[in-house]
């Protein structure tokens, strides 16, 4: 009897082996295959090229070192210029988000035009990335600082929008329909059934966000948005190479401090 059942499944197994190599499945590995190989092409993805360059690679390399410290006392102010843009454009991006972020909820939207059209306003800042903004509001409020604050904003929006509306899509629907019961208004359902529930995730995603935009603020920088990436523009465009290894070494640092604030805040509130 035992050897029947034995033999009943190994029987089972094999049928289960051979639909696992469907030619669905065979067709979709060829096309990934495919994908990654005309890909490849398209990128000119060469090891050749890559030893060829190496020496060059070394020889930036070993010009920058050693770093150039004397000049950390004139980075002090780029460097804070950055991590200010990264505050502000959060914080705007936050307040744009917030609406957006509700209307995009489909649980919540009042009304499928105004869920669709959040939804395609959060995709279109989203789709658009900060280096782009910031060529559009360079050329728009010149040179600086503050064009660097207003494209970090625009792009951080959609993110954040996008976020949000998750956020409120996934909340437990059991407080929503309660106060819906008692004849609640739709702003006192969102006030005391939705909001209590996304705010930790809220709090995570916008430190998240100002993280990544204290990043994206030393990028901008190289498109003449102000802060420690148009030091380092000017410090590579001059080929002093020391002064670029001291720079990015200010960006380490930096970034690091931002990261390890964000923790800490984010442990003392949720």
């Amino acid at each position: 009897m035992p050897r029947l059942i034995e033999g009943a499944s190994i029987k089972s197994a094999v049928p289960r082996r051979e639909r696992f190599f469907t030619w669905q499945r065979v067709l979709v590995v060829a096309l990934v295959v495919v994908v990654y190989w005309r890909s490849a092409v398209d990128c000119e993805l060469s090891p050749v090229t890559l030893i060829q360059g190496t020496p060059h690679l070394v020889d930036i390399v070993s010009r920058m070192l050693p770093p150039n410290f004397s000049i950390m006392g004139s980075l002090i102010r780029p460097t804070l210029e950055t991590v200010e843009m990264a505050i502000w454009g959060t914080t705007l991006a936050v307040i744009i988000a917030i609406p957006l972020g509700v209307l995009a909820a489909q649980n919540v939207s009042p009304h499928p035009i105004l869920y669709a059209l959040s939804r395609l306003i959060l995709n279109a800042l989203r789709a658009i990335s900060e280096m782009v903004f910031a060529l559009i509001f360079v050329a728009a409020v010149g040179l600086g600082p503050f064009p660097g604050v207003l494209a970090v904003a625009i792009h951080s929006a959609g993110q954040l929008g996008k976020f949000y509306a998750e956020a409120i899509e996934n909340i437990d629907r059991g407080p929503v329909e309660a106060l819906d019961a008692t004849g609640a208004h739709k702003i006192q359902t969102l006030v005391f059934a939705v909001v209590p529930q996304i705010v930790p995730e809220f709090i995570t995603y916008t430190l998240y966000r100002w993280e990544v935009n204290v990043r994206a603020a030393t990028v901008l920088g190289l498109v003449g948005a102000g802060g420690i990436g148009f030091e380092l523009l000017t410090s590579m465009r001059l080929f002093q190479y020391q002064d670029t290894s001291a720079i990015l070494l200010v960006i380490l640092l930096t970034v690091s401090i931002v990261d390890f604030l964000s923790s800490r805040i984010r442990s003392a509130i949720i």
